[in-house]
């Protein structure tokens, strides 16, 4: 399975993959609203899930690569979303870039060519982001990309203890 756009290619994972994986998951700032760093083993834990997800739902987290250079810049797609969550069962459109890719439009160039994806081939009715309130960026994304918001959906997400920032969690919801 493989997506493309005018800037990116979406595609399987690769071996020479999980360097560049690993240290994007490594870097604090990457995963400030994913739940903290991972190790090379949970990052390479990471890239598998993805494979077999695609290859038991036929969807999953694409690696991003930048057609002009080759370089890999992160990942973006589809995964069912955690049954912990009050929205749950639901599909969940999410990315992950390097901060070198930051800034450039990728993350909503890869999630627009994944929507697409979900509601042609798929066939999904929606596909939902959930993110922390307080995460601008991925809600400006999610905004670009023509997802809607209803403050209704709000709930606080399970897996942060009462208090922490980013238990105020935001769902955006995209329709075919």
């Amino acid at each position: 399975m493989r997506l493309e756009t005018e800037r990116l290619i979406l595609r399987p994972w690769r071996d020479q993959d999980l360097g560049p994986f690993a240290a994007m998951s490594a870097d604090p700032e990457v995963m400030r609203w994913l739940g903290g760093v991972l190790t090379r083993e949970a990052a390479a834990a990471y890239m598998a899930r993805s494979e077999s997800s695609f290859s038991t739902r036929g969807m999953g987290r694409f690696a991003i690569e930048r057609r002009d250079d080759g370089a890999f810049i992160g990942s973006c797609g589809l995964m069912p979303g955690r049954p912990s969550m009050p929205i749950a069962p639901y599909t969940d459109i999410g990315w992950r870039l390097a901060r070198s890719a930051w800034g450039g439009g990728y993350a909503t160039e890869a999630a627009a060519a994944v929507l697409r994806d979900g509601f042609g081939r798929l066939r999904l009715d929606e596909i939902a982001a959930v993110t922390a309130a307080i995460n601008l960026h991925s809600r400006a994304v999610m905004e670009r990309l023509g997802m809607t918001w209803d403050k209704a959906d709000n709930f606080n997400d399970p897996a942060y203890a009462i208090g922490h920032p980013q238990r105020r969690t935001v769902v955006y919801r995209a329709h075919a």
